[in-house]
C-alpha cells in the first residue's frame, strides 16, 4: 500500500550529513525574506563576476543539482537506480541569449541523448525550447511582428535544432521531453512539437509534449491532439505539469489586455491536472504519459487509475516524476511499490545553474505547504535515527 509518510524509505539513500544539510536548507528556504535577500546578493555577485560557488555548492547546489557535467551525475544516477528510481538529466544552464550559449545548450543536449542511449537507468532526455533560439526572435514571431532576414533565418535554425534533437533521440531509441514555455511563445512550440511527434512517434513514442495544466485551455488542447494524432497515425507522448510562470502570466495578460490563460484558483488547476490524467489513462492505448507532480492527491490518483484499468504498475507507457532534492517520500514510495518513477536531475556549472537554483528556492518558499512538508519529513527521519536537530 502506498505510504508517502514513511521516512525510512524516503531517506534510505541519505546520510546523516545529507539530512542535516537538507534540514538547514529547508529551514532557510522557509523564510521568504532570507530567500529574497540571498537572491539579490547572488544576482549582484554574478553580475560583478564575484565567485559564488563556495557558498552555493554545499547548500542549494548539493540539494537540487546532480553535478556540473554528465560524468559528475553518474554517481547520483547509480544511487537512485539502486532504489529502482530512474533519472532524467536536464542541462539547466540559463540566462544566455548569444549564439554561443545556444550552441552550447544544443551540443550538451546531444551529449545527453548519446549518454542515455542503451542506459537502462536514464528514462528520458529533455530540453528547454527557448534555449535553442538566439535573442527575442521567438517572442517577435509569436506576436506576429515583422522579422528581418537574419531573424527569419534564426527562426528556421530554431526549428532545425529542435528537429535535429528529436531525430538524434529517435536514432538512439531515447525518449525526449520538450519542456513548456510562456503562453506568449507556446503556440509556435505546440505546432513544432506536433510535427515532431507526427514524424518520430509512428513506431514508438519518442517525442513528449509538455502541457501546463494551470492553463484553462489545455484539456481542450489535449483532446484536439488526440484526434489529430489518430488522423495522422501517431501516438503523442504527454508530460503533465501544473505550470511554472503563474504570476508572470497573469501580470502580462493584465498589461497586454487579454484574458489570463491561467486558472483562477489552485483547485481549478488541480482539477485540470487530474482530468488530464484520467483522459490519458482512459485512452492509454493512444498515448504515453509522464506525470510530473509533487501533489500527493494526483500521485495517489494516477496509481489508482492504473489499478482500475487493470494495468501493470510498471506499464512502460506510464511514468511518475519528481524533482531531484524534493518529495523523496513520494518518489521512493512509488518505486518501492513497483511503479515507474524518475527524478529530474539538473546539471550545469554553478554560475550557469544559479538562476535555476534561485527559482527553485523561491518556488519552495511560495509553494503552499511544500517547504513545511519537507521539513517535517526531515525532522521525523532525524528523530527516527536519534539525530540531534541543528
Amino acid at each position: 500500500m502506498l505510504d508517502f509518510n514513511n521516512t525510512e524509505i524516503a531517506f534510505l539513500s541519505k546520510s546523516n550529513n545529507d539530512l542535516r544539510n537538507a534540514h538547514l536548507l529547508y529551514s532557510t528556504i522557509a523564510s521568504p525574506a532570507l530567500v529574497k535577500g540571498a537572491k539579490g546578493i547572488s544576482e549582484f555577485a554574478l553580475k560583478m563576476g564575484v565567485p559564488v560557488g563556495w557558498a552555493v555548492k554545499p547548500t542549494l547546489y548539493r540539494q537540487f543539482v546532480g553535478g556540473e557535467t554528465l560524468d559528475e551525475c553518474t554517481k547520483t544516477v547509480e544511487i537512485l537506480s539502486r532504489e529502482n528510481v530512474k533519472s532524467v538529466l536536464d542541462y539547466s544552464a540559463e540566462g544566455g541569449k548569444e549564439l554561443g550559449d545556444v550552441e552550447r545548450a544544443y551540443q550538451e543536449t546531444i551529449r545527453s541523448i548519446d549518454y542515455a542511449k542503451g542506459n537502462p537507468n536514464i528514462a528520458y532526455t529533455v530540453f528547454k525550447p527557448t534555449a535553442m533560439v538566439v535573442g527575442p526572435v521567438l517572442e517577435k514571431a509569436s506576436e506576429g511582428l515583422h522579422l528581418n532576414d537574419i531573424e527569419k533565418t534564426e527562426m528556421d535554425n530554431f526549428r532545425t535544432r529542435i528537429f535535429s534533437l528529436c531525430r538524434r533521440a529517435y536514432e538512439n531509441g531515447v525518449r525526449i521531453l520538450i519542456d513548456a514555455e510562456h503562453y506568449a511563445t507556446q503556440d509556435i512550440i505546440d505546432k513544432i512539437t506536433e510535427e515532431a511527434m507526427e514524424m518520430f512517434n509512428k513506431e514508438s513514442v519518442i517525442v513528449f509534449h509538455t502541457l501546463q495544466m494551470y492553463r484553462h485551455d489545455r484539456i481542450a488542447y489535449l483532446k484536439y491532439l488526440h484526434l489529430e494524432a489518430k488522423k495522422k497515425n501517431y501516438k503523442p507522448g504527454i508530460k503533465f505539469v501544473r505550470g511554472a510562470y503563474m504570476e508572470e502570466e497573469r501580470v502580462r495578460a493584465g498589461v497586454r489586455g487579454y484574458l489570463s490563460p491561467i486558472h483562477a484558483t489552485k483547485a481549478d488547476t488541480d482539477r485540470s491536472y487530474d482530468d488530464g490524467l484520467r483522459y490519458v489513462v482512459d485512452n492509454i492505448n493512444d498515448f504515453e504519459l509522464f506525470s510530473g507532480t509533487h501533489n500527493y492527491e494526483s500521485n495517489y490518483l494516477l496509481a489508482s487509475l492504473i489499478q482500475e484499468k487493470g494495468l501493470s504498475k510498471n506499464d512502460p507507457r506510464i511514468f511518475f516524476s519528481q524533482l531531484f532534492g524534493m518529495s523523496d517520500n513520494i518518489s521512493f514510495a512509488l518505486a518501492r511499490e513497483g511503479y515507474n518513477i524518475c527524478k529530474y536531475i539538473p546539471y550545469a556549472p554553478v554560475k550557469d545553474v544559479l538562476p535555476y537554483l534561485l527559482r527553485r528556492a523561491e518556488e519552495n518558499t511560495s509553494m503552499a505547504g511544500q517547504t513545511g512538508r519537507e521539513l517535517s519529513l526531515i525532522k521525523a527521519e532525524m528523530n527516527r535515527r536519534n539525530m540531534r536537530l541543528i
